[in-house]
């Protein structure tokens, strides 16, 4: 697995300005993937990230890079809570919750509604988006939004910034353990 598609696509959680990034990478042999997996994970945990698979499909895998300690901290709260209950979650911990969403993916060959609330989209973004079904949006980014379009556009171009830096930064000869930020 290239470096350069996890800074593309992961910088803002690189960063730590965002809890998780979801992203497709090519995946020719599933076994080389999961030993390139493995050495992130032991250049990355002491950063406070974790990189997993979420689901494989021919030639490509669906990749999940979050900080388990600012998902704990984003599933706390109770509009999150909430949104889990309903969609089959019960009071579990961090991991079974990660561990569930794979299982969802797995089982519903889609992507599930809640996966927003394991990538810092606001949690009434992902309710309108579930009570809309997807319609009715007041804009669209990396997110369809519903409620607040001012702070969701700002955090549109942050993270769009964020990656342009990251990589600039990469490009210029920057190591992935620098990009990556302890939080």
């Amino acid at each position: 697995m290239s470096e350069e598609i996890l800074i593309r696509q992961g910088a803002p959680t690189l960063a730590g300005i965002k809890t998780g990034s979801l992203f497709p990478c090519p995946c020719e042999d599933r076994g080389d993937l999961l030993a390139d997996i493995r050495r992130l994970n032991r250049r990355l945990s002491p950063k406070g990230l974790c990189l997993l698979p979420i689901r494989f499909l021919a030639g490509q895998a669906l990749l999940y890079l979050y900080r388990p300690a600012e998902l704990r901290r984003d599933l706390r709260d109770a509009r999150v809570s909430e949104l889990l209950r309903q969609a089959g979650y019960e009071d579990e911990s961090c991991a079974r919750c990660v561990a569930r969403l794979a299982c969802r993916f797995r089982e519903s060959g889609e992507f599930p509604h809640e996966v927003g609330l394991f990538l810092s989209y606001p949690p009434e973004d992902v309710k309108g988006f579930i009570d809309h079904r997807a319609n009715g949006f007041k804009c669209a980014g990396l997110w369809k939004v519903y409620g607040d379009e001012g702070k969701a556009r700002s955090l549109f171009e942050k993270y769009r910034k964020c990656t342009e830096i990251y990589c600039t930064l990469w490009q210029s000869g920057s190591k992935l353990e620098q990009l990556a930020v302890a939080v």
